[in-house]
């Protein structure tokens, strides 16, 4: 068998130099079972014995013989690749002496390629956790921060240099006119000196570069301060948070900050910032769709641990152990490769690129025509002087001349200021709507914002405070007000020890908040504002009762969505059975439960007379504004866990009433939406009586308004909805799909502007669909806010409204720029065209015109497309979808002024000299001087 060995060596290039032990070992346990006589015959007896015939034996030994060296050369050969492969995952020095056990690209390589051979090597998740000295309850230590990302990497990718202010000027100085004029500047300088001699000949060539390089600085100024803005706005849009557990306690911190061996908390809507090993968790459904390709969502269990980076948490919670960031995850070197992707043109720019366009060629043809006449006069008056025959070099830095100035009315008429003008505007209002708590990520939203006309609103948070605290609560037939620690005290002496052991029960493990300890030393609940609010009434409640709520495991968790409205878990009990806890949307509980809990802590049926009173309790928890939850619970024997929570049978246990005050300065913003003919509707989950009392408080539900309940309204037809939706003022109960109806149909029946707030994962289509999207900043998901065009940072409506004035402001600021430019522009046409054509020399040169239009494009940019919004704003209807952005006031603005300036210039044009008694030589120059002064007078007098 020696050859076999001699064979398996030159095949698969065994290397002169030893390979790692594990390599050598592997190698030689294949080989070992080809070479040992023993265990070959052992594995063919059994064949050989069962022929009796001997050629028949022969052939079996021989046909097995071949197939056993195949298969042995297969395995030895995939064994001394593995083992190869082990070699690239050596630890180093720095690994050890750091006190890690396995090398980064070996973690890394685990999750990334789904490794569950290489995961059960080294112990399962257990394992990894030991060898990166983390824990699952502890997490890491702070104090290993640094050698952490040493050894393992921080959780960023390389970006693309920022482009340099000189990066900037040469992109100015890439104008094709602007090259011309140089050309014919420095030709103007070299005829200028050879005919008139220096410094005279220089100051028409030298004043026009001068010229030119002074537009090329301003312009890249402009731009290069736009793109540090930019940059800074794109900074704000990367700052995501996220939960993790550090030295045994829960803390907030920056994706940037997160290392190898973190736990990290994940809900619905995150986006996972690493990736890692999922340690447990409920219903954990990972949208891949950004990774893969693949819609189905992935369900991650234990059996199938591995999470990527740049994934999104579909549904469910759980913790996982980060096992790689930054560069050696997949998403990093995804987001690596992609480019600083600049802003996309906004429906404004692109349009007003049309216009730009448009003038261009129209000044195109101006000032071919200008030249024409300039050159055809120039000619015949030379021939009837000195004649065509005889040439000089004034005659050659005339043409030039003549050449410079209709180059520059190119220039000039090319409104190149008002893509500019567009761009200087939204980048102020998104660094003004910035420091008002609103970041937009989109610029054209900041346009289009300003002409919304619906906006369909959340109420908790957005109109409320979310802040949260159980107001009321109905239990064992008894409505309580439970605001003081008086009132809890009276609670606990009606309640019986046995349904109050059951209602903490239900509420501390049917519950998404968490109780953990600051580094402090004192104790916090996290979760969302509503869970929040149960569980801290859960502990005040509780005292110093011994309660059953602590003698139970959880067995299966079932999240709270927005279509289903309610959450559930399944615990076991000591005495060996389940029981089932379910809480929600009060209507979608009580119609699941046929028995209550009654005054003697006895479950009781629920007779038609108890729904009546417990249906009546609830509207009138609703009508005080109060939003209303049920808590009920269901025994069970035994259960099946790829079943869903059983929907009847439960038992009532009680009704919470949660306050949830209206937000200061609410009020007003709805009234001023009003008078801005923007109609605000409220779109919201809650009870249709909470929903209509908030509605009312706020002033959005008006005596003509109707309110609706989501169902209701998708049981309607198209016919029946395009008469209800124009009243709709209150949509309650509704589901994310209700939401996303509302908004098609507003912009394709109604043709509206319509702007939509959001903030869980099922927001997404509707705020994807909507022309303004936007998110929450602190109740929203990081799904909700990566579909968002703006995201309000504190939740507030009234920076909504803050985002509708800046969103005018910038709308009518263009429009004043673009009124302003196109009467320059006609004057500036006409007065030299018309001059060229009767007097044959243009008044306004190349230089001067170069002035006029820098200050045209830049600083008159600068002027009029950076000023505030005011109060005059939103006291007009919003420009609705289609209309004509030049409006008929402002071409009677451009006509007028152009015709007063027109007249003006062409007094002192063609009657100057007498009208000014103006004589001498240089008349000519002087009054050429007064009409370049007067035009640009007669500017600032248009601004």
């Amino acid at each position: 068998m020696e050859w076999l060995e001699k064979n398996l060596r030159e095949n698969f290039d065994l290397p002169a130099k030893h390979p790692s032990e594990e390599a050598l070992r592997r190698w030689r346990s294949a080989v070992s079972v080809v070479r040992n006589p023993r265990r070959r015959f052992r594995m063919v007896a059994d064949l050989v014995s069962r022929s009796q015939n001997e050629a028949r034996r022969r052939s079996i030994q021989e046909n097995f013989r071949n197939f056993r060296v195949a298969v042995y050369v297969h395995q030895a050969a995939v064994n001394f690749i593995d083992g190869a492969k082990n070699k690239e995952y050596r630890l180093t020095e720095d690994i050890i002496n750091a006190g890690f056990s396995i090398n980064p690209d070996e973690l890394a390589s685990i999750t990334g390629k789904h490794d569950m051979k290489s995961l059960r090597m080294h112990g399962g998740v257990d394992g990894i956790s030991k060898k990166i000295r983390s824990t699952f309850d502890r997490g890491i230590s702070a104090s290993d921060l640094d050698t952490r990302q040493n050894i393992y990497g921080v959780n960023r990718y390389p970006e693309k240099p920022s482009r340099s202010f000189w990066m900037f000027v040469w992109d100015a100085l890439q104008d094709m006119t602007l090259i011309i004029l140089m050309v014919c500047a420095l030709i103007s300088a070299v005829v200028g000196l050879a005919s008139e001699g220096f410094p005279k000949g220089m100051y028409d060539g030298l004043g026009i570069i001068l010229s030119i390089l002074l537009v090329v600085m301003v312009t890249a100024i402009s731009d290069y301060r736009q793109s540090l803005q930019f940059k800074e706005l794109d900074n704000e849009k990367k700052k995501i948070f996220i939960h993790v557990t550090r030295d045994g306690s829960r803390q907030k911190i920056s994706i940037y900050d997160l290392v190898v061996g973190d736990i990290v908390h994940l809900s619905i809507g995150d986006q996972v910032p690493a990736d890692g090993l999922y340690i447990h968790g409920y219903s954990l459904l990972i949208d891949e769709s950004s990774m893969s390709g693949e819609s189905d969502p992935v369900y991650i269990s234990q059996d199938k641990p591995f999470i990527l980076a740049g994934t999104k948490v579909q549904d469910g919670s759980a913790k996982m152990m980060v096992t790689a960031v930054g560069m050696r995850t997949e998403w990093g070197r995804l987001m690596s490769t992609l480019s600083e992707g600049g802003e996309d043109e906004t429906p404004l720019q692109v349009k007003l690129n049309g216009v730009a366009t448009i003038i261009g060629k129209i000044g195109l043809v101006f000032a071919t025509l200008t030249f024409l006449v300039l050159m055809v006069r120039f000619l015949i008056e030379k021939g009837l002087t000195v004649g065509l025959s005889k040439w000089y070099s004034t005659d050659a830095l005339t043409i030039v001349n003549y050449f410079a100035t209709a180059v520059t009315i190119i220039v000039v008429a090319v409104p190149e200021g008002l893509p500019l003008a567009v761009t200087l505007s939204l980048a102020f209002a998104m660094k003004k709507l910035m420091n008002d708590k609103a970041l937009v990520r989109h610029l054209s939203a900041c346009e289009t914002m300003g002409s919304a006309g619906t906006i369909c609103t959340d109420k908790t948070g957005t109109l409320t405070t979310n802040h949260m605290v159980v107001d009321k609560i109905w239990i064992s037939e008894v409505s309580k007000s439970v605001t003081g620690n008086n009132t809890l005290e009276d609670l606990n002496s009606v309640i019986f020890p046995t349904t109050l052991g059951l209602l903490l029960q239900g509420i501390f493990e049917n519950t998404s908040a968490e109780l953990v300890k600051e580094k402090d030393g004192t104790q916090t609940v996290l979760g969302t504002p509503t869970e929040r609010a149960i569980f801290q009434f859960g502990l005040k409640l509780e005292g110093g009762h011994n309660a059953e709520d602590r003698t139970c495991t959880k067995v299966k968790v079932e999240p709270f969505n927005s279509v289903k409205k309610k959450m559930a878990v399944l615990v076991s009990l000591p005495n060996g059975t389940y029981r089932w806890f379910s809480k929600g949307a009060s209507e979608i509980i009580v119609q699941m439960c046929d028995m209550m809990v009654d005054a003697d802590g006895n479950s009781v049926p629920m007779s038609e007379s108890q729904r009546k009173n417990i249906l009546d309790t609830i509207n009138s928890f609703a009508s005080d504004a109060l939003r209303t939850l049920c808590l009920a619970y269901k025994e069970v024997d035994d259960f099946d866990d790829g079943s869903d929570s059983p929907t009847s049978g439960f038992t009532l246990i009680s009704i919470f009433g949660i306050k949830d005050p209206v937000r200061p300065g609410v009020k007003d913003a709805v009234k001023a939406c009003m008078s801005a003919g923007i109609i605000v509707r409220m779109v919201t989950g809650d009870n249709i009586n909470t929903a209509k009392a908030i509605a009312k408080e706020c002033g959005i539900l008006t005596d003509d308004g109707i309110a609706i309940e989501g169902p209701d309204f998708r049981s309607k037809s198209p016919e029946e909805m395009r008469d209800l939706i124009p009243n709709i003022r209150v949509m309650a109960r509704s589901l994310p799909l209700d939401k996303h109806t509302l908004v098609t149909n507003l912009r394709g029946m109604f043709h509206e502007v319509v702007a939509v707030t959001g903030d869980g994962t099922n927001d997404a289509p509707a705020l994807h669909e909507a022309d303004i999207g936007l998110a929450m900043g602190i109740a929203g998901t990081e799904v909700a806010k990566e579909s968002a065009d703006v995201i309000v940072l504190d939740d507030n409506f009234t920076t909504i409204i803050n985002v509708a004035r800046w969103g005018r402001a910038v709308y009518i600021n263009i429009q004043k720029f673009v009124q302003f430019q196109l009467t320059v522009n006609i004057v500036a046409l006409v007065i030299n065209f018309v001059s060229a054509c009767i007097t044959g020399s243009a008044p306004l040169t190349a230089v001067q015109l170069l002035w006029v239009n820098m200050i045209m494009d830049t600083l008159g940019a600068l002027a009029l497309a950076t000023e505030p919004p005011n109060d005059d704003m939103m006291k007009r209807p919003p420009v609705r979808r289609g209309e004509s952005f030049i409006t008929k006031v402002m071409w009677r603005n451009i006509v007028g002024q152009s015709l007063y300036q027109l007249v003006v210039l062409g007094a002192l044009m063609f009657g100057g000299e007498r009208l000014l008694n103006i004589k001498g030589a240089d008349s000519k120059s002087v009054i050429n001087t007064l009409i370049f002064n007067s035009f640009v007078f007669c500017q600032v007098n248009a601004l």
